[in-house]
C-alpha cells in the first residue's frame, strides 16, 4: 500500500473517533450531576441549572432516571407546571418562579438522578443526584445469657446488636472495655447482615463472637453505629453488657460475718466462697475437739451456717469443701479458727450474807472469760460505783448498808460483753419504819387507802389497829409495803390509825393522824391514795425499848402549804399599809428631812 493511502486511512480514523474535534454532532461526556442531600420525610429542592432567562424556564421537562431509563415526572409550559401521572404525581410543585422543583415527603426510594431539560434556544439539560439519609434508632444489644465457657475451642456468641430503620446501611463497631474489636482469626469474629424494610430503610444485625478467658468475667461489651446525615457524620452507642464467663474453681475459702472480735449473743454467719463460676457445691464442717474429726454442720438454703445466738461452744476449727459437679473434684479450704468470746456466770461469795450491826463483810466476785476481765461493784439502789476490782470490803456495818450489791464482770476490749450478779446483804435488827408520824387530810365517810412501809431482817410483818382490807407487797428481801383500805368514820378521826411492824428481834409502830378538810384548807382529791416518801431521813427515837427506827420527812398537804403562803401575803400587805399610813401622817421620819428634825429636837 502506498504512503498516500496510509495517510488517508489515518485521517479517516481520527475523524471517526473524535467527533468534537471534527465538529460532528454526537454524545459528549456528561458533567458530574449536582448533589442534593436531604433526610427522609423532608422536602428536596431541585434547582434547574439552565439559563435563568424567562424564555429558558417557560418550557421545561423534568425526568427521573431509574435504571438508565428517563421517566417524565413534570412539565412546565408558559411558566405553568403540571405533574405527569405516576409515583410523583402528588408530591411535586414549582417554586422560585419555576426555577425550582420541590419534592415533598422524601423516601429512600427517591434516591436517584433527576433531570431538567429546556427546549429553547436549543435543547439543554441539567442533572441532579438526590441523596437520602435516615438516622437509625438507638442500637439494641442482647447479651448471651447462657454464658461462655473458657475452654471452648472456637469463638462463642457474646452479644447481638440490632440497629433499625437507618439509611443508608450504618457501620457497626464492637467495643470491649472501651477498646474497638477487630476480626482476629480463631479469637474474634463479627458477623453482620442487613434487611431492607418495605419503607426502603435498613435494619442491621451484627453478632459478636469471641473466645473469652477468665479475666473477661467483668468485661464490658457494647456496639456503636456510625452513620451519615446532611449535617455530617454521627454515631450512637448501645448500653454496656457483661456476659457470664464459666471457668473452673481453683481456690475455696471461708468468710465470717461480722468481721472482728465476736461475742456471745452475736448473730454470726459462716459462708464458703470460691473463685470459680459457677461456684461448686459447698459443705461446712467443724472439727470435733474430742475426736479431732470433721463433722458436717447444717446450713440454710443458701449454704450459710448461721449461729444465732453465738455461744462459746461454737468456737472451734471450721473448714469448707467445694465439690465441682462437672469434674466431681472436691477442693478443701484452709481451716479457720472461730473464737466466740464469752464471760461465764458471775459467782459471788458469800451468796446470801447476813451480818450484825458494827461487823465487817468481804464480798468476792469470780468469773471466767476468753479475754482479760475487769470487775466493778455497784450499789443496786443508786448505781454508785463502790469498788473497782473483784473484792468489796464493808466495815462497821450499819442498817443503811443492808440491801443489794451488784458485781459486774466485763471485757474492756469488747464493748457489750459483760455479766452481772446481784447479792443482797442482810443486817440483823428489828423493823425500821419509813415514818414515825404522819398527817393525812381526809373527808368523812370516804374510802381511804393508807400505806405503811417497814424494813428489817428477818423480814418484818405489818399489822393495823383498825379493821379494813390489808395487803402486803415485798419491795425487796428486807422491805415490805402494806396497804389498808378503810372507811373514814368519826371514831377513826378521833383515834387515828397505827401500823405495827414486827419480827423476831422486835417491833416498831407508825401513827397516821386523820385531819378533816375544812374551809380554810384546800380540798385534796378524795381519790388520792396516801403515799410514802422514799428519801432518807436521820434516825428517829425508838418506837419501843427493843427497836430503833429511821424517820423519813412527812409529806405536807398541798392545801396547808397554799394556805400558809396566802396568810404570809396577807400579813405583808397589812404591814405595808400600816407603814404607809404612818408615813403619810408624819409619824414616821424618813430620809434627810427626818434626820434634820431629829437633830433640831436634840439641840433644843
Amino acid at each position: 500500500m502506498g504512503l498516500p493511502r496510509l495517510v488517508c486511512a489515518f485521517l479517516l480514523a481520527a475523524c471517526c473517533c473524535c467527533p468534537r474535534v471534527a465538529g460532528v454532532p454526537g454524545e459528549a461526556e456528561q458533567p458530574a450531576p449536582e448533589l442534593v442531600e436531604v433526610e427522609v420525610g423532608s422536602t428536596a429542592l431541585l434547582k434547574c441549572g439552565l439559563s435563568q432567562s424567562q424564555g429558558n424556564l417557560s418550557h421545561v421537562d423534568w425526568f427521573s432516571v431509574h435504571k438508565e431509563k428517563r421517566i417524565p415526572i413534570f412539565r412546565v409550559r408558559q411558566g405553568q407546571g403540571q405533574s405527569e401521572p405516576g409515583e410523583y404525581q402528588h408530591r411535586l410543585s414549582l417554586q422560585d418562579r419555576g426555577a425550582t422543583l420541590a419534592l415533598t415527603q422524601v423516601t429512600p426510594h427517591d434516591e436517584r438522578i433527576f433531570l431538567c431539560q429546556g427546549k429553547r434556544p436549543r435543547s439543554q439539560e441539567h442533572r441532579i443526584q438526590l441523596r437520602v439519609y435516615k438516622a437509625p434508632e438507638e442500637p439494641n444489644i442482647q447479651v448471651n445469657a447462657l454464658g461462655i465457657p473458657v475452654d471452648s475451642k472456637e469463638p462463642e456468641e457474646v452479644a447481638t446488636c440490632v440497629g433499625r430503620n437507618g439509611y443508608p446501611i450504618p457501620q457497626v463497631i464492637w467495643y470491649k472495655n472501651g477498646r474497638p474489636l477487630k476480626e482476629e482469626k480463631n479469637r474474634v469474629h463479627i458477623q453482620s447482615s442487613q434487611t431492607v424494610e418495605s419503607s426502603g430503610l435498613y435494619t442491621l444485625q451484627s453478632i459478636l463472637k469471641a473466645q473469652l478467658v477468665k479475666e473477661d468475667k467483668d468485661a464490658q461489651f457494647y456496639c456503636e453505629l456510625n452513620y451519615r446525615l446532611p449535617s455530617g457524620n454521627h454515631m450512637k452507642e448501645s448500653r454496656e453488657v457483661t456476659v457470664p464467663v464459666f471457668y473452673p474453681t481453683e481456690k475455696v475459702w471461708l468468710e465470717v460475718e461480722p468481721v472482728g472480735m465476736l461475742k456471745e449473743g452475736d448473730r454470726v454467719e459462716i459462708r464458703c466462697l470460691a473463685d470459680g463460676n459457677p461456684p461448686p457445691h459447698f459443705s461446712i464442717s467443724k472439727q470435733n475437739p474430742s475426736t479431732r474429726e470433721a463433722e458436717e454442720e447444717t446450713t440454710n438454703d443458701n449454704g450459710v451456717l448461721v449461729l444465732e445466738p453465738a455461744q462459746k461452744e461454737h468456737s472451734g476449727l471450721y473448714e469448707c469443701q467445694g465439690l465441682d459437679l462437672d469434674t466431681m473434684i472436691s477442693l478443701p479450704s484452709e481451716p479457720q479458727e472461730l473464737l466466740v468470746n464469752y464471760v461465764s456466770d458471775v459467782r459471788v461469795s458469800p451468796a446470801a450474807p447476813e451480818r450484825q450491826e458494827g461487823s465487817s463483810l468481804t464480798l468476792i466476785c469470780e468469773a471466767e472469760s476468753s479475754q482479760d476481765l475487769e470487775f466493778q461493784w455497784l450499789r443496786e439502789e443508786t448505781g454508785q460505783v463502790l469498788e473497782r476490782g473483784p473484792v468489796l470490803q464493808l466495815h462497821d456495818l450499819k442498817r443503811e448498808a443492808g440491801g443489794g450489791y451488784r458485781c459486774v464482770a466485763s471485757v474492756p476490749s469488747i464493748p457489750g460483753l459483760n455479766r452481772t450478779q446481784l447479792v443482797n446483804v442482810a443486817i440483823f435488827g428489828p423493823p425500821w419504819m419509813a415514818f414515825k408520824e404522819r398527817k393525812v387530810w381526809v373527808k368523812e365517810n370516804m374510802m381511804l387507802n393508807l400505806s405503811c412501809e417497814a424494813s428489817g431482817h428477818p423480814r418484818p410483818t405489818i399489822s393495823w389497829n383498825v379493821n379494813g382490807t390489808a395487803s402486803e407487797q415485798d419491795q425487796d428481801p428486807q422491805r415490805v409495803l402494806s396497804t389498808l383500805n378503810v372507811l373514814v368514820t368519826p371514831e377513826l378521826l378521833e383515834t387515828g390509825v397505827e401500823c405495827t411492824a414486827s419480827n423476831d428481834l422486835g417491833k416498831n409502830t407508825s401513827v397516821l393522824f386523820l385531819e378533816l378538810v375544812n374551809l380554810t384548807t384546800l380540798t385534796p382529791d378524795s381519790n388520792t391514795t396516801t403515799g410514802l416518801s422514799t428519801s432518807t431521813a436521820s434516825p428517829h427515837t425508838r418506837a419501843n425499848s427493843t427497836s430503833t427506827e429511821r424517820k423519813l420527812p412527812e409529806p405536807e398537804s398541798q392545801g396547808v402549804v397554799i394556805v400558809a403562803v396566802i396568810v404570809c401575803i396577807l400579813v405583808l400587805a397589812v404591814l405595808g399599809a400600816v407603814l404607809y399610813f404612818l408615813y403619810k401622817k408624819g409619824k414616821l421620819p424618813c430620809g434627810r428631812s427626818g434626820k434634820q428634825e431629829m437633830e433640831r429636837n436634840t439641840s433644843i
